[in-house]
């Protein structure tokens, strides 16, 4: 069985930084790539960062590029979204998605079934 566990969502002001954080089980996580998502009320979901099984190919979505960044932690089955210069348009849900798949020739994560229960971001002063 699979399961994501998200953390480090909250409140932060315009500026500020987060971490989030997904723990994950009943995966192969050193060979699955993974992505984050987020959904902001009204919108429809999309993909914020992506990164491949061996962390050499990484993607941010255009309007997160220098401000966020994603990385793996294969001891502990973790993979983070680190969000620096957040913006109050950051504001959403944020999920965690596991074992999907890379298009190498495109450099996009496509995701899978299996996704975390989601963690709130808001930035607001």
């Amino acid at each position: 069985q699979v399961q994501l566990v998200e953390s480090g969502g909250g409140l932060v002001q315009p500026g500020g930084s987060l971490r989030l954080s997904c723990t994950t089980s009943g995966i192969r996580f050193s060979l699955s790539a993974m992505g984050w998502y987020r959904r902001a009320p009204g919108k429809e979901r999309e993909l914020v960062a992506g990164i491949n099984f061996s962390g050499d190919r990484k993607t941010v979505t255009d309007s997160a590029k220098g401000r966020f960044s994603i990385s793996r932690d294969d001891g502990k089955n973790t993979v983070f979204l680190q969000m620096n210069s957040l913006k109050p348009e950051d504001t959403a849900v944020y999920y965690c998605n596991a074992a999907g798949s890379w298009n190498y020739d495109s450099g996009i994560y496509i995701p899978s079934p299996n996704w975390g229960q989601g963690t709130q971001v808001t930035v607001s002063t």
